[in-house]
């Protein structure tokens, strides 16, 4: 996988039936999300408080495998992948001890912050997709060669 980040689920993140809440599955996907941009040298206070550029989430969807439980150790990996000019999507593994819990996707695209009108990724999006696209095809065929 691409891009992993760790996290301990808390009782807030929790509903009456003492699971995670639907929604903050995609909080908790979102916050990875944020991380990765961070790791690869984008400033996130800039990212998202002075944007020039947005990249609003256009569909999400989660599948839920198994119930996530307030104090499950979660390992969320990432794998982002460009779709088009001007959008791309993230597909998230949420697990703990090599058990899948969930799957999410969400899929953004990028416009003008004023305007609020489609526009080409730029070029720091550009490059942090292409990163996490080569780890992610290393990955791969690393697991075909174990495969095998």
């Amino acid at each position: 996988m691409s891009f992993t980040y760790h996290r301990t689920v808390r009782f807030q993140d929790t509903d009456a039936a003492g699971v995670v809440y639907f929604a903050h599955v995609l909080s908790i996907c979102h916050e990875a999300y944020e991380e990765s941009l961070g790791m690869s040298g984008i400033n996130i206070k800039e990212f998202f408080t002075q944007p020039k550029v947005a990249f609003p989430i256009v569909h999400a969807s989660v599948d839920f495998l198994r119930p996530i439980f307030c104090g499950d150790k979660l390992l969320i990996s990432l794998m982002p992948q460009k779709i088009g000019a001007e959008k791309f999507e993230i597909t998230y593994e949420i697990s703990s001890d090599e058990v899948i819990f969930a799957k999410a996707i969400t899929r953004h695209v990028c416009i003008d912050a004023s305007s609020r009108s489609k526009q080409e990724l730029p070029t720091d999006i550009i490059q942090w997709l292409e990163s996490n696209r080569k780890e992610t095809e290393g990955a791969e065929r690393r697991k075909a060669r174990e495969a095998i």
